[in-house]
């Protein structure tokens, strides 16, 4: 990072502390919502299973509330890549609405079926295996909470970078109905209903239905098709029932459909469009992704000791369309149509225990899932196609138990572990074709050339025992320190663009990766809760990355390598806090650091056709060094008038590679993101007006690529990009 950056990054520290630190003592008012959601001690999460409040949870957490949401003017859940340290959460390259998501440089890129993410997505307590789809957009929200570095021992499953969860409100004793409408850029529309009802005095039903439509930032200038555009409709509705004081059941249901166009990305090498968010594609335009979910929760409290729950979960997956065009040229220079399709089935008991001086929570989970696809990577010059297509079935059980004992009233003790057992097995076929596109898309012309590439079926089982130990320390009733140690485990699996003609290797599939990490924390409140803080610094020792590199190989293949390639090491360091300057005044900093080096990088080198140890030469991809933001909600007592709150915000992201590799040409450079956002509130809190402005300076920034620069596949090296400056007007009624 350049010496400029690093001393706005200190003078923005400095301001900030200084300012906290020689604030005066304020008018003794009662907190207004905006001190409420930006206090520690007043935000519950439930980072382990049970509600705690947010500074007595020896787990770096981020929990965002649906004001703040609200006041940053937060449209989906990639809002948390510029509020919460050392984090990535972005669309992923060639979509709308597939997740691209990494915690402390840990996470996946490649949402390709089999591969497993790094980081665990929930829908309250319910695991969403796949990213397709998973770019949730905010309604009907309680909050959000980023829990970071491995969280193996509750959540287990794919959580070594970290978890997400989308927090849903429970439905209230009062009728209750929410309109949200929202005009801006681009032609934007947001229609947002939302409500329930009591049916009697132990039934209650509620739902929302949402419809974002927004025209394209950019054209397709070879169709005239919208680029980049939005088209989307989400639906939620629950019943609940309350039979008991001791029982409590909750049935759920989702459905997201994503009609958007395909993205296709801007040529970086010899470009040919107007601008960044162009295309000149011939592949098409049409893009289909739907996904849908059916939960049931059953809690019942046994005694005041002991709370039996289970959360019983069904959800699938589709995806489907013309494909992306990798070359962005009218001809079929380099094009991947392709088909995405999974489900799941989850069970999940729990059993929670709280005494005078204990709590916890132990339970068994099941996952049967199954995730399938098939690609074409049609190479035009050569008038030659691959076509990729197969199926991943996944069978997974865990135990899991944490506990925790307060040894005395300031020391605490945590104990907690996960054993794991994964089955996966799969079916893969890879056939070269001449003619473009394969019979499975189509094309019944096309000729098969020579033997399939790969054609197996394997299946291979993983294990693993993963701890997680923590003391905690209360200095005094507002200020707690710990010390953890944690094991986060990442299933093995199949490479599903595996071609066993060059690495026969390719059908033993490859082995789980492990994430030790050690941290040490402190949270609290200082200064008559003033400042309200959370720091943790930590260390990871990173095993068996599953690392996945794609190169080209003359005269007309492009191949795909998944090895247990890595070891490495991070280092980290992340601070999140607020200050109390005035009750009108509350700003916040989030601020996080990351030093990750690879060891070990042992990969197979296609210029000399061996592996090798290149660990000199490779660089943690979507990890930037610094990230930063800083809020400035300032509010205005209107009397009776109501109430207004302005809410400027500056995020800062350091430089990122898009893979291992470095890539000059494709790479991130650092940027910074500007957003202000003004909302008023009647006094009785029934009508919201706000006016969100986000990317204001208009900045140009990459969040994926991908790099095939060779003449056959038309030297496609191509960039995807973040939104343009954006402004939108917002009316909320609630009666």
């Amino acid at each position: 990072m350049g010496s400029t950056r690093r001393l706005r990054l200190a003078l923005m520290s400095s301001a900030f502390i200084t300012a906290s630190l020689c604030a005066a003592p304020a008018l003794a008012q009662q907190a207004t919502e905006t001190e409420q959601a930006s206090s520690v001690d007043d935000i519950v999460v439930t980072a382990r299973r049970r509600e705690e409040s947010l500074k007595d949870v020896p787990v770096a957490v981020t929990a965002v509330t649906s004001e703040r949401l609200e006041q940053t003017g937060a449209a989906d859940i990639t809002t948390l890549q510029q509020q919460t340290p050392n984090a990535t959460v972005q669309i992923a390259r060639g979509t709308n609405s597939t997740l691209t998501s990494f915690i402390r440089g840990v996470g996946q890129q490649d949402p390709l079926w089999g591969f497993e993410p790094g980081v665990g997505l929930y829908v309250d307590d319910v695991y969403v295996a796949r990213p397709q789809g998973a770019v949730l957009d905010i309604f009907d929200i309680e909050r959000l909470e980023v829990l970071r570095g491995p969280q193996g021992t509750l959540y287990g499953r794919n959580t070594i970078g970290g978890a997400i969860k989308y927090v849903t409100k429970r439905l209230g004793q009062d009728p209750e109905l929410t309109l949200k409408g929202a005009y801006g850029s681009y032609n934007q529309v947001d229609l947002i209903a939302s409500g329930s009802t009591p049916l009697n005095d132990t039934l209650r039903i509620g739902g929302a239905i949402a419809r974002y439509t927004r025209d394209g930032y950019g054209t397709n200038l070879t169709t005239g098709a919208e680029h980049y555009n939005k088209d989307v409709t989400a639906s939620r509705l629950s019943v609940e029932w309350t039979p008991s004081d001791n029982l409590f059941f909750r049935l759920a249901g989702d459905m997201t459909t994503d009609e958007s166009n395909a993205r296709h990305g801007y040529r970086l090498k010899a470009p040919m469009t107007n601008g960044v968010y162009d295309t000149r594609a011939g592949i098409g335009d049409d893009g289909y992704v739907r996904t849908r979910g059916l939960s049931f929760t059953g809690e019942w409290n046994v005694s005041d000791a002991l709370t039996f729950k289970s959360v019983t979960a069904w959800r699938d997956g589709d995806t489907k369309g013309d494909g992306i065009d990798f070359d962005g040229l009218p001809q079929p220079i380099l094009d991947i149509p392709g088909y995405y399709a999974d489900r799941q089935f989850t069970q999940e008991f729990q059993l929670l225990f709280e005494g005078e001086r204990w709590q916890g929570v132990a339970g068994v989970f099941y996952m049967d899932a199954s995730a399938e696809g098939a690609f074409d990577t049609v190479v035009g010059l050569a008038n030659l196609t691959t076509f990729t297509g197969g199926k991943v079935d996944t069978e997974s059980f865990a135990v899991f138990a944490d506990f925790s004992y307060d040894l005395t009233d300031q020391l605490s003790l945590s104990v907690g572990g996960r054993w794991t057992k994964d089955k996966k097995s799969v079916d893969q076929l890879r056939q070269n074709y001449l003619g473009i596109k394969s019979p499975f898309f189509h094309n019944l012309a096309a000729i098969p050339l020579g033997a399939p590439l790969t054609d197996y079926t394997n299946s291979d089982d993983y294990s693993e025992f993963t701890p997680r130990v923590s003391v905690s320390y209360k200095f005094t009733p507002e200020l707690t320190g710990y010390a953890s140690y944690g094991r986060g485990f990442k299933s093995g699996g199949f490479d599903m663009r595996g071609d066993a003609s060059l690495y026969p290797e390719t059908i033993n599939g490859y082995q789980p990766e492990l994430v030790d990490t050690y941290e040490i924390g402190l949270k609290g409140s200082l200064l008559d809760r003033r400042i309200n803080f959370a720091t943790a610094l930590f260390k990871s020792e990173y095993t068996d990355q599953q690392i996945t590199s794609q190169f080209f190989i003359p005269p007309t293949s492009v191949v795909s390598f998944v090895d247990n390639a890595g070891s490495s090491e991070i280092w980290g360091w992340e601070l999140e806090a607020s200050a109390r300057i005035t009750d009108s005044f509350i700003p916040r900093l989030t601020l996080g650091y990351l030093d990750a080096k690879f060891n070990e990088f042992v990969t197979f080198n296609p210029l000399t056709g061996k592996r090798e140890n290149m660990a000199d030469q490779r660089h943690f991809q979507n990890t930037p060094d610094w990230t930063a933001n800083i809020a400035l909600p300032y509010s205005f007592d209107l009397g009776d008038r109501g109430s207004v709150v302005f809410t400027p915000t500056a995020s800062y992201r350091g430089a990122t590679q898009m893979f291992e590799t470095p890539i000059p040409l494709l790479d991130q450079g650092a940027y910074w993101l500007y957003d202000a956002t003004l909302m008023w509130t009647s006094p009785d809190a029934r009508y919201r007006v706000s006016l969100a402005g986000r990317n204001l300076s208009d900045e140009r920034y990459r969040a994926g690529g991908y790099n095939f620069p060779a003449p056959i596949t038309g030297d496609s090296v191509i960039g995807f990009y973040g939104a343009p400056r954006t402004v939108t007007l917002g009316v909320t009624a609630r009666f």
